[in-house]
């Protein structure tokens, strides 16, 4: 799960990282994610725990030491680096999913968007679109498409949803694509 450290400005983002928290838990799905106590990574984490979930929470060191991990998890890993963060996270999710949040949100998600167009993972992204928060990024994939940087079957490795429950039921029936090369050498 990659979301803010921030709750936003809108309420409708943290009431819907606690949804999303809890709902989780009701389907037996087990939340990998930063392991930050604020934010809607601590409201979403805090969720899943109340509604008996299991919570694997990944953080460096420096977040460590400023205070802002979770203690309060059962599973809490300190990892030396925001590099071993990430791979560790990867490693151990089956799905990625993308709340709200800032760069760290962002380099997250495309990250594992292109790890997944380079064939290192083959494991459903989904955004989930709260509010429209993501309509300008998802605008930002289709221009791309448009001038022949990312090839359209690469943008369908990521699933939008406004929606929890539907973003939950793709996320779950996934069937990956099958991709051909990754890089057009071709000029016109």
């Amino acid at each position: 799960m990659f979301c803010g450290s921030s709750a936003g400005a809108s309420a409708v983002f943290f009431d819907t990282a606690r949804a999303l928290g809890a709902e989780l838990a009701r389907r037996d799905i087990t939340l990998v994610y930063g392991g930050g106590r604020v934010g809607l990574m601590g409201a979403l984490a805090d969720a899943a725990l109340m509604a008996g979930g299991e919570v694997i929470g990944i953080i460096p060191e420096l977040l460590l030491l400023r205070e802002v991990a979770h203690r309060d998890l059962p599973d809490l890993r300190v990892v030396a680096s925001m590099h071993e963060r990430k791979a560790h996270m990867a490693e151990l999710s089956d799905a990625f999913l993308a709340l709200p949040g800032g760069f760290g949100t962002f380099e997250e998600l495309c990250e594992i968007i292109t790890w997944n167009q380079l064939g290192i993972y083959n494991k459903p992204i989904g955004i989930l679109n709260v509010s429209g928060y993501y309509d300008p990024l998802l605008a930002l994939f289709d221009r791309a498409v448009e001038q022949r940087f990312v090839r359209a079957e690469h943008q369908r490795l990521v699933i939008s949803h406004t929606e929890i429950a539907t973003m939950l039921d793709h996320l779950e029936s996934y069937v990956p694509p099958l991709l051909d090369k990754w890089i057009d050498n071709s000029i016109s």
